[in-house]
């Protein structure tokens, strides 16, 4: 078995304030160089529902399919299948939650699993999306925080 990816930090603002900036809001803090095309002014799309889409679209209109919501629990939880630049059969799983803590801020965990479906490139796959995560993240802290200081208090 390979091991998951296990992120946790905390984010200031509340959990469905968090929820609707990831879902929502994708388009507006997903980097350019996160994307397939690669293109400053994609539209990254995720469908609220399971069996939605997740995916970008460039503005010729040209769609690129990243994966697919499996679990949809507002505002505290999803689930998706994520195969971008590879096939839907070698999709990995993302459980992304959003734990409220009380004081106006919401503790994030992701846990990216199911690396044994890319069989031998799986370790591989597992080092670059580790890699992904960490540059990826600080978009969304800074989104959520919506003007207030962006914090990511880990464990």
């Amino acid at each position: 078995m390979i091991e998951p990816i296990r992120l946790a930090f905390d984010v200031d603002c509340p959990a469905d304030h968090a929820f609707d900036v990831w879902t929502g809001r994708i388009s507006a803090w997903w980097p350019a160089d996160h994307t397939v095309s690669g293109e400053a002014d994609v539209a990254v799309v995720l469908e609220p529902r399971p069996g939605g889409r997740i995916f970008e679209r460039t503005p010729a209109g040209i769609e690129h399919d990243w994966g697919e919501i499996v679990t949809w629990e507002p505002p505290s939880r999803f689930v998706y299948l994520w195969h971008l630049r590879r096939d839907r059969a070698d999709a990995t799983e993302v459980e992304i939650r959003f734990i409220e803590r009380g004081d106006e801020t919401t503790r994030v965990e992701i846990e990216h699993r199911g690396w044994e479906a890319l069989g031998a490139d799986g370790e591989a796959w597992r080092d670059r999306n580790n890699g992904g995560w960490a540059t990826l993240l600080p978009h969304f802290v800074a989104a959520a925080a919506g003007g207030r200081p962006a914090t990511t208090r880990s464990p």
